[in-house]
């Protein structure tokens, strides 16, 4: 660093400038630093994604929610926007199939830089919670509610005539409704890792 300062100084005393307004107004040093594969990049979703609401190839946008060091050195700072695609969107099925919504990031544009890099980076995905007990009761508790009424009418035998239409009654029910969905609301954070190694380029 001293040596390449110096030259610095030289140059500017040629050039009829005083080697200290010459070595400030020299345009800053740049040099490579390389995140390694399976660093992990914090991220805050400034998109809201969902399994009922997205649709695949849908622009994601997020941004680092703190800077990322190596070395004891920022290399990308907090703030630098991250972007990609919703790669799956499916919703919840009426009869079976949970809803699922995934996104790959694959660019980053480090904060104050104007210089774009493309990233590759695993896939974010979230899937939503069964829902079996649920549909269980909506079944039984319709099926219990016949066996009640049968059994007033009927005895014994309405009580199961009753139970049979109840029953059913619940099959319908549960048919007819979807389960649940799944959302990353904007603000989320989710954890991106890279697959692959990413080379900025850091000042100083």
């Amino acid at each position: 660093m001293r040596t390449h300062n110096s030259g610095i100084v030289a140059l500017g005393i040629v050039l009829g400038i005083s080697g200290a307004a010459f070595a400030q107004s020299a345009p800053p040093l740049w040099h490579d630093v390389t995140l390694p594969a399976g660093t992990v990049l914090p991220v805050v979703l400034d998109t809201t994604v969902g399994s009922d609401i997205s649709r695949i190839e849908q622009p994601v946008r997020g941004h680092l929610a703190r800077g990322v060091v190596i070395g004891g050195r920022t290399v990308v700072g907090g703030g630098s926007a991250v972007s990609g695609v919703v790669t799956d969107a499916k919703r919840s099925g009426r009869v079976k199939g949970l809803a699922h919504v995934a996104m790959r990031f694959d660019t980053l544009t480090p904060s104050g830089a104007d210089e774009r890099y493309r990233i590759r980076t695993a896939s974010i995905g979230r899937t939503a919670p069964a829902t079996k007990k649920k549909d269980a009761l909506e079944i039984g508790a319709p099926a219990a509610g016949g066996a009640v009424i049968g059994a007033l009418v009927g005895g014994k035998k309405g009580a199961a005539i009753g139970a049979a239409a109840g029953g059913g009654g619940g099959t319908a029910v549960v048919l007819a409704t979807r389960g649940k969905e799944v959302r990353l609301a904007r603000g989320s954070r989710v954890s991106l890792r890279l697959t692959e190694p990413l080379t900025v380029k850091v000042r100083g």
